[in-house]
C-alpha cells in the first residue's frame, strides 16, 4: 500500500494519481478564476490556508514538476481581465496560474498543510480501494469471444455446405481469426509486458530511494543507528549530511580502498570537499596512521580544499595533532554525534 511519506517524496507516485482531481473537491470547494480553469497563487494559499510565500517557495523548488502539470505565468492580457475581473491585485506583475491539476499536484507536495493532508488521504484511500478489485480475467474473456465468433460463422455455413466442407471452413475460420486477432493481442500484450517492466523498474528505483530517505530520517540524531550501519550504508548517511548542509554534486565513490576518498562534493562558494569514512566500533581509536594515509589521499591526489575524516569512534591525542597541522577537519565520535544531532560543520560554511 502506497503510504504518505511515499507520495511526498516520489515523483512517479504523484504522476500515477495526477488525473484524479476530484479528490479536491472531496476536501472542500475549489474557487477558480472567471475563466473556469485556473486559479491564482493566492487562491491556492487560500484553499490550503497557508501563507502566499508558502506556495511561492513550493513553486521555486518544484517548478518543472508543476509546469509539466500545467502551472505557467499569464500573458500580459490574461492578468489585465483577471485584475478588472477577480481580486486579483492591480499592482501584481506577475500572476501565476494553476489547473486543478496543479493544485492537486501542490496538495501532494506541501507537508504542513492540514488541508493537503485531507487530500493526500483521499487519494490513497482511493488507490488502496482500486488496488482492492478484482482483476478483469482477459484471457477468459477473449476465449468466450472467439467461441462465439466461430459458432457464429460456423452456424450460417452448416446450411449450405457438406459435412468435409464445413471441417475445412472452420480451420480456416481458426486460422483467420487467430492472425487477425489473437496474434495481434499478443503482439500487444509482449509489448505492454515491456512497457510494464520498465514501470516496475522504475518504481523499483524508487523504493530504494525511499527507503534510503527513511533510513536517513530515522538515523539523523541517533549514533545507534550509525553504529548499526555498514560502511556502505555509513558513507551514503555522511553524503545526507553534506547534502543537508548545502553541499551540491555529492558523489559517493567508494571501492577504493582503505585510503581512498569516499564521498566528494563542494560547497556553496565551490570548494572541493574531499571524505574518507571510518565505520569502527566506538571502542576504537583512530590513530596517527589513519591521518597520516588520508592527507597524502585528500592533498595529493584529490586536491582537496576541504579534507574531512570521519569516523565513529574518537581520535588519539597524537592523531588530532597531526590532522590540525595539516588542515585536515578530524571528525570524532563527539563531533559527529552533534552534525548528526542538527549541528552545521563550520568548515563547510565558511567562506576561504
Amino acid at each position: 500500500m502506497v503510504n504518505e511519506v511515499a507520495l511526498l517524496e516520489s515523483r512517479t507516485l504523484r504522476n500515477s494519481v495526477a488525473e484524479r482531481t476530484e479528490a479536491l473537491d472531496k476536501v472542500k470547494a475549489l474557487t477558480l478564476l472567471p475563466d473556469g480553469t485556473h486559479v491564482t497563487t493566492q487562491m491556492v494559499a487560500t484553499y490550503f490556508e497557508v501563507v502566499e510565500t508558502t506556495v511561492r517557495s513550493m513553486v521555486s523548488d518544484h517548478r518543472e514538476e508543476l509546469e509539466s502539470n500545467g502551472y505557467r505565468l499569464a500573458t500580459s492580457e490574461e492578468a489585465r481581465a483577471f485584475k478588472a475581473l477577480a481580486s486579483v491585485d492591480r499592482f501584481t506583475s506577475k500572476v501565476g496560474l494553476f489547473t486543478r491539476r496543479t493544485v492537486l499536484n501542490v496538495a501532494m507536495l506541501l507537508r504542513d498543510s492540514i488541508v493537503a493532508r485531507q487530500v493526500r488521504t483521499h487519494l490513497l484511500d482511493v488507490e488502496e480501494m482500486q488496488r482492492s478489485q478484482p482483476v478483469d480475467n482477459f484471457v477468459h474473456r477473449l476465449a468466450s469471444l472467439l467461441d462465439e465468433h466461430i459458432t457464429e460463422v460456423l452456424d450460417q455455413r452448416l446450411a449450405t455446405h457438406s459435412e468435409r466442407e464445413v471441417a475445412e471452413i472452420a480451420e480456416g475460420v481458426c486460422r483467420t481469426t487467430i492472425g487477425r486477432t489473437v496474434v495481434p493481442l499478443l503482439n500487444a500484450a509482449v509489448q505492454n509486458d515491456g512497457e510494464h517492466q520498465g514501470r516496475i523498474q522504475a518504481l523499483e528505483e524508487e523504493v530504494t530511494h525511499l527507503r534510503r530517505v527513511l533510513r536517513e530520517r530515522e538515523a539523523a540524531g541517533s549514533m545507534g543507528a550509525l553504529d548499526a550501519m555498514n560502511p556502505r550504508q555509513f558513507e551514503q548517511h555522511i553524503a545526507w549530511l553534506c547534502r543537508r548542509d548545502g553541499c551540491d554534486r555529492v558523489t559517493v565513490t567508494g571501492g577504493h580502498g582503505d585510503t581512498g576518498a569516499d564521498i566528494v562534493a563542494y560547497t556553496p562558494d565551490g570548494r572541493r570537499i574531499v571524505v574518507q569514512c571510518k565505520s569502527r566500533n566506538p571502542g576504537s581509536t583512530i590513530a596517527s596512521g589513519d591521518v597520516q594515509q588520508f592527507i597524502g589521499m585528500a592533498k595529493l591526489e584529490y586536491n582537496a580544499d576541504i579534507a574531512l575524516l570521519v569516523a565513529t569512534c574518537p581520535f588519539t591525542r597524537d592523531a588530532l595533532l597531526l590532522a590540525a597541522r595539516h588542515d585536515v577537519t578530524a571528525v570524532h565520535r563527539g563531533l559527529l554525534e552533534a552534525w548528526n544531532n542538527g549541528a552545521k560543520l563550520q568548515i563547510l560554511n565558511s567562506v576561504s
